[in-house]
């Protein structure tokens, strides 16, 4: 049964391609996100978006995972989940022994000093009123981890943390570059010294000019404070030097996971296979590559109405008979290299 309201399910298998439990700090098991279709002038619920539809990971501790899929394919609701901006449907985010998704308010407060994020839009995510060292250290003031000049001083260390100068702080968001707004969004993330950070798509507003920096600020904060990331991206080109492991989402479920060389090197799953034939290369042989260069027929299905069987097989390229009728498994097809298909089934 598909419903709105909260789920309780039996619990999941474990989620593919993870290390032993001890070195996890996320676990994602069976996560669902539903939103409900409401018409008429009571809002009678007459249907839903299944926006995320089951989908299990792990976040290793120092791990960077980037999730990559195309728009409209759950990802970012995943991500939102993951600090309970969202309520999930159904399906358990244990954090540090605790499920996320049945913690009370309170505890749900003292938990987010753990798990940051960082937004996609550098100039919506930045209050306009408030100036910059407001910004940057208002949840230090809200948790009671830092006041007077204590946090006048926190705030100052982590501007210079993410190339800005000091006197920076006394400015208001519109005096920036999309590129400074953008630090000014990491710096706010690393105030409240958290394990880690969900990156929703935190260089597609930028310039590619400006991009790459951005991806090297976040590597090098990575090394410096331990961090793990999980870093949501639509294009395979932004998360290929950061990643450690690569999942890739597809109308509301996982598609494939493995580490960044195999994903890049050894693809299996046809969505992954074209997305890769997507990404521009500069090399040489890019041109005879682009000619045999993967396309996609139709439409992304919607998520309101999504095909039975395998998700992906409106487009599929080498669709059969079952994958109409039956979802693939998630199954393991080398070590740390797990795929929905049922062309390994």
């Amino acid at each position: 049964m598909r419903t709105g309201e909260r789920q309780q399910s039996p619990r999941p298998a474990a989620p593919p391609g993870i290390a032993p439990r001890a070195a996890h700090l996320l676990r994602v098991e069976g996560l669902k996100k539903h939103f409900p279709i409401r018409k008429g002038l009571l809002g009678k619920t007459v249907g839903h978006v299944f926006a995320v539809d089951g989908v299990s990971f792990a976040i290793r501790k120092g791990e960077t995972l980037g999730l990559v899929g195309e728009s409209g394919c759950g990802k970012s609701t995943v991500g939102r989940c993951l600090l309970r901006l969202y309520d999930p449907t159904a399906g358990r985010i244990i954090y540090d022994g605790q499920d996320i998704a049945a913690l009370s308010p309170r505890d749900l407060t003292r938990f987010r000093t753990k798990i940051q994020m960082i937004f996609q839009d550098p100039y919506s995510s930045l209050n306009p009123r408030l100036r910059v060292k407001e910004i940057v250290g208002e949840a230090l003031r809200v948790h009671n981890l830092a006041g007077g000049r204590s946090w006048l001083e926190r705030v100052a260390e982590m501007m210079a943390e993410v190339g800005l100068q000091a006197d920076h702080l006394a400015r208001y968001p519109h005096e920036f570059s999309g590129g400074q707004r953008q630090r000014i969004g990491i710096a706010r993330a690393l105030a409240m010294s958290p394990e880690l950070i969900v990156a929703d798509e935190p260089v597609s507003a930028l310039d590619v000019s400006i991009q790459a920096q951005v991806i090297n600020l976040l590597d090098s904060l990575k090394e410096k404070h331990r961090l793990s990331y999980l870093i949501i991206a639509h294009d395979l080109a932004v998360v290929e030097h950061i990643s450690d492991r690569i999942a890739v989402m597809y109308l509301g479920k996982l598609a494939e996971l493995a580490s960044d060389r195999e994903i890049y090197l050894n693809p299996r799953h046809p969505y992954t296979t074209a997305l890769l034939s997507a990404v521009p290369k500069a090399e040489a042989g890019a041109r005879e590559r682009r000619r045999q260069r993967q396309l996609l027929t139709g439409d992304v299905p919607s998520p309101i109405n999504p095909p039975s069987g395998c998700r992906f097989h409106t487009r599929c390229p080498e669709v059969k008979e079952l994958c109409a009728r039956t979802e693939p498994p998630m199954i393991q097809v080398e070590p740390d290299h797990w795929v929905s298909c049922h062309l390994f089934s």
